[in-house]
């Protein structure tokens, strides 16, 4: 999986980076919660689905493994749609990340309504609204941004550690970030597990609601370029995943 080594940002890392982070990683915590709780198996990332379906092939569950495959597929099939939306994985204001976040919310809205019936076809709108997401914004001045899994993160916050530890200079802005990707993604799984016990696959609806406000206030922002230090380019090409 992804991650990114510790070198030094360019520049600060504005504030409303910190918080579309946080709000993303959110997002795909109370999404996965509500996989996990409903029915067993996580959505916002693939390395579980894609075991489960090397489990299902190898006990020759062949209509099972299909499912998992639609599943993955799905995933995969949100990325490569963000993809043709925004263009280049780099951060940059007037992009269309509000298209994205509003198809999102309207995935996740058919995604509850699905599963409330026990449609299968919710859990692969599920997994490509967060396939969506992922692939949304993949970088910011060369650190990689991942919102749907903390994998990556937590081995870079290993790495972190591990640095200060030998007494190496440490990039304290992007762990900083890590640690809120971390903590929205943990929080998110937290609300989306009591909500789930209340209301069931209802709780969808609370990403739903919060991409699409998202959505709106980024349209918003891009009209009237409010986004406080972001300037033409919000990270550095020559610095990809």
């Amino acid at each position: 999986m992804l991650h990114a080594s510790f070198t030094v940002l360019s520049k600060p890392i504005p504030r409303w980076i910190f918080l579309g982070a946080f709000t993303l990683a959110w997002t795909a915590g109370t999404v996965n919660a509500v996989g996990f709780l409903g029915i067993h198996h996580g959505l916002s990332h693939m390395s579980g689905p894609v075991t489960s379906l090397g489990n299902e092939l190898a006990s020759g569950q062949v209509s099972a493994a299909l499912e998992i495959l639609a599943v993955v597929g799905s995933f995969f099939a949100g990325c490569t749609l963000s993809s043709l939306i925004i263009g280049h994985g780099f951060l940059q204001l007037g992009r269309g990340y509000g298209i994205v976040l509003l198809v999102e919310s309207a995935a996740l809205l058919c995604a509850c309504s699905l599963l409330a019936r026990g449609a299968y076809g919710g859990e692969c709108l599920a997994a490509f609204a967060c396939g969506l997401q992922n692939a949304m914004v993949s970088s910011y001045s060369g650190a990689v941004i991942r919102t749907t899994h903390v994998t990556g993160i937590i081995t870079d916050l290993g790495i972190a550690l591990g640095q200060f530890l030998r007494r190496q200079k440490v990039d304290r802005r992007r762990a900083g970030l890590y640690l809120v990707l971390l903590a929205g993604f943990f929080t998110g799984s937290v609300c989306g597990s009591l909500v789930y016990y209340r209301l069931g696959y209802a709780a969808l609806l609370m990403p739903s609601t919060v991409t699409a406000l998202g959505g709106c206030l980024y349209f918003v922002a891009n009209r009237l370029k409010a986004l406080p230090g972001q300037g033409h380019h919000g990270g550095d090409p020559s610095a990809g995943p």
